[in-house]
């Protein structure tokens, strides 16, 4: 069965944007992007990079973890901001949103159904797993389906943001395996964390 993975970078203190919800990584954002961590994302995890990274950087590894990836209206208007309708042309691309009454490109599916019950269709597929980017409302709607964790943290804390499971998480201890982990010069970590809590309900 296919897993979804939250694949996604977070401040030391769990933050993964400011208040205002920008692109940390944009033109006026706070977040470093080191060469070495750069060149991890390039070798380890290159079809996470959007389309203009990778035509910048010249990467056209199809790479082996995603082929589908999910985010949240929020985060993809990030994207649409800056006149990019499809980041990932080389994924298949689904957005959540029950107000975007039509999609801006083509190729990227609008899913307005229940995200708990897509997830676990598209996990009975067949194909590589599916890469949660967030945002983090969705990440929190998620949560119970999220099998996998890829943190990349960051050598910096902000004080106040946008946090890993937004601002509306509720109490929901679960335990996780630290099943593969990278630390590089610059600080900058990348820690794999799968699941190890039994998600079965009980009575």
């Amino acid at each position: 069965m296919r897993r979804l993975v939250y694949y996604i970078a977070t401040t030391l203190d769990g933050f993964i944007a400011g208040p205002d919800g920008a692109d940390p990584t944009g033109p006026n954002g706070f977040w470093p992007i080191p060469d070495d961590y750069l060149q991890h994302i390039v070798t380890e995890y290159p079809e996470t990079l959007p389309a203009p990274a990778r035509a910048a950087l010249s990467v056209t590894a199809e790479g082996t973890r995603f082929d589908t990836v999910l985010e949240g209206r929020r985060t993809y208007e990030i994207g649409l901001a800056a006149g990019i309708t499809d980041a990932y042309p080389h994924l298949r691309h689904l957005v959540f949103s029950r107000t975007l009454s039509e999609s801006p490109d083509p190729a990227v599916e609008l899913v307005a159904d229940d995200p708990v019950a897509k997830v676990r269709e598209l996990k009975q597929e067949d194909g590589k797993d599916i890469w949660l980017i967030g945002g983090a409302e969705l990440a929190n709607t998620l949560y119970a389906e999220i099998d996998q964790l890829i943190l990349k943290v960051g050598s910096l804390t902000i004080g106040a943001g946008i946090p890993l499971l937004s601002r509306n998480a509720t109490f929901e201890p679960r335990r996780w395996e630290l099943t593969d982990h990278t630390a590089l010069k610059s600080g900058a970590l990348f820690l794999t964390y799968t699941s190890i809590t039994d998600k079965t309900p009980t009575n």
